[in-house]
């Protein structure tokens, strides 16, 4: 069975053809927009108008909306939940139950919130979908990023994958011996005892395996390293990278402004 590495979807797209620092710029000045911009509306409109559009740009929107109904929504869903009625803020009560009210004041804070998470994670989202941990690694190596703090970042991108792709062959390994993983709740998380141990076990050993193998392709090498992939990088792009940078500061400025 093939063990997916990573979030990344391989197609054909523009969003796929850019440069992994370009796509890590666009993320960032997504994310500073959201939480800098001073006008309330501007995280609402930035996931409508620019973050759902990039999906489909990316053709990976089915996947995309897969993780945002499973991950996204639920964690930013929780968050408007507990600044909606615990945020002591405002004096129009719409909604009370018991000594927890929820204020018109509280309601738009905690959905603002809401929305700049749910911009900041969907944006991560759609980098991980578009962009392979090793074209990131390669580019960031290439314009002067230590091997440590590029293997830091590849490393950090696959574990979730690696976690849930091992997990999974556990599963299917404990079914094979009669190990019951159906039925109500109570039983799937007694179920889930024997699989912690060859879990954790398991991850040591490939810390220590990839541990050898980096050191044996001569990872901490002082030597010039070269890529037998290059990774292209346009003036056009750079010219985009410079103005999100722009849209930047703009926006900081403007918040410290108005």
């Amino acid at each position: 069975m093939h063990e997916r590495l990573s979030f990344h979807i391989k197609r054909d797209s523009v969003l796929h053809r850019l440069n992994p620092l370009t796509k890590l710029t666009l993320v960032l000045a997504l994310i500073m927009v959201a939480f800098t911009s001073p006008w309330y509306w501007t995280p609402h409109l930035l996931f409508l108008f620019v973050i759902i559009p990039l999906s489909f740009i990316g053709k990976v929107f089915r996947e995309f909306f897969f993780a945002a109904t499973r991950l996204i929504l639920p964690a930013a869903g929780f968050l408007f939940l507990m600044q909606a009625f615990f945020q002591p803020i405002g004096e129009h009560v719409i909604f009370k139950f018991y000594f927890l009210d929820i204020t018109q004041e509280s309601l738009m804070f905690a959905f603002k919130n809401a929305m700049r998470v749910i911009v900041m994670v969907s944006s991560f989202t759609l980098f991980l979908l578009t962009t392979h941990p090793s074209e990131l690694m390669s580019d960031l190596t290439r314009r002067g990023l230590p091997g440590q703090f590029a293997y830091v970042i590849i490393s950090t991108l696959q574990i979730l994958p690696q976690i849930q792709s091992k997990s999974q062959t556990i599963i299917s390994a404990q079914r094979s011996r009669g190990l019951d993983t159906e039925g109500n709740f109570f039983k799937r998380a007694g179920s889930l005892v024997p699989l912690v141990g060859p879990l954790v076990f398991g991850s040591l050993v490939e810390v220590e395996e990839r541990a050898i193998a980096i050191e044996a392709r001569g990872f901490t090498s002082k030597s010039i390293k070269t890529s037998l992939y290059e990774i292209a990088d346009t003036s056009f792009e750079k010219i985009i990278r410079w103005g999100l940078i722009i849209i930047i500061i703009l926006s900081i400025v403007l918040n410290i402004w108005l």
